[in-house]
């Protein structure tokens, strides 16, 4: 298999840790432009701070609750889920120029996503709309969507959302990209953030649990990976095909998506790989997964 031509490795596995950072992404400038990444566990009382600088940033709390205090802005009750299988996301949006602190109610796990900013949107707390949570998808590809940051006029660079795949299920399926400049198609790096659990059993689950596969290959051959991901790992996308994620039967499997480019046009066009494109026309004719949905706005279901 051929590895990939990039100066830094494309999966990067992640800290088991009670507290300090799972993982960090940082910029290079060179085949990794757009994204800084960070996931850190906070314990119970404890505090962090930070400042935007030149980007545009957002906290999403994964697990926990944290109160949010910023140059722009101060939210007492951020988050509040258990985990990120059991209920949608809440997370809070920074501009330029801002500095802020976090400090966490609980035990807590924050995702810092940050991205050249290029204009000014307000600080606010990002709290989903009912419609904000759906399923794509059908069989064995369904899996839910959580949209935290994905609207026209809801960011600058950053696009963020969550998706929860149930076990056998492919995720982010078909296989699709978005490196080029053209006509239905946007310039975009990305990032997988994974954490895994098992199926319900005696009605709880255990995190961290699992596995899944990552597809990530380029039409060149340069980049050609099928990774085994685990809890707290990360798969940068600088170009190239992906998806499928794969979950292992029996493990839940979480991701959390950030995207960004250099396009002033504020787009999240991707083109599917037309080898396998035909397959979105199947769907109409399967039936749902009724395991789905897993959780709603309101709560766990």
């Amino acid at each position: 298999m051929t590895k990939p031509s990039l100066g830094s490795p494309l999966l990067i596995h992640g800290k088991d840790v009670r507290s300090g950072d799972v993982v960090t992404v940082a910029r290079n400038g060179v085949d990794w432009k757009y994204i800084d990444f960070r996931v850190t566990r906070l314990r119970a009382g404890s505090r962090l701070a930070g400042a935007t600088a030149n980007d545009e940033v957002a906290l999403i709390v994964i697990e926990g609750t944290i109160a949010v205090t910023s140059s722009a802005g101060s939210w007492e009750t951020v988050g509040g889920r258990a985990s990120p299988f059991s209920g949608p996301p809440s997370a809070v949006y920074l501009p330029a120029d801002t500095s802020y602190e976090l400090h966490a109610r609980g035990a807590a796990e924050v995702a810092i996503c940050a991205a050249p900013s290029k204009g000014a949107l307000p600080a606010r707390l990002l709290t989903p709309a009912p419609d904000a949570e759906y399923i794509r998808g059908k069989g064995h590809a369904e899996r839910r969507i959580r949209n935290i940051l994905m609207g026209e006029d809801e960011a600058t660079s950053l696009f963020l959302t969550e998706v929860v795949t149930l076990p056998g299920n492919w995720s982010s399926y078909p296989p699709h990209k978005h490196d080029e400049a053209r006509s239905g198609e946007a310039v975009l790096e990305e990032i997988y953030y994974f954490e895994t659990a098992t199926t319900v059993v005696d009605g709880a689950r255990q995190m961290g649990r699992g596995f899944a596969m990552q597809r990530l290959y380029t039409s060149d051959g340069q980049i050609d990976l099928c990774e085994e991901v685990h809890q707290g790992d990360v798969v940068l996308i600088p170009r190239g095909y992906h998806g499928p994620s794969m979950t292992a039967p029996g493990y839940d499997l979480y991701y959390l998506n950030v995207l960004a480019g250099p396009a002033e046009d504020r787009t999240m066009a991707f083109c599917d790989d037309p080898d396998h494109h035909w397959v979105r026309q199947t769907w109409q004719d399967q039936e749902p997964d009724r395991r789905l949905p897993l959780a709603t706005a309101s709560g766990p279901t």
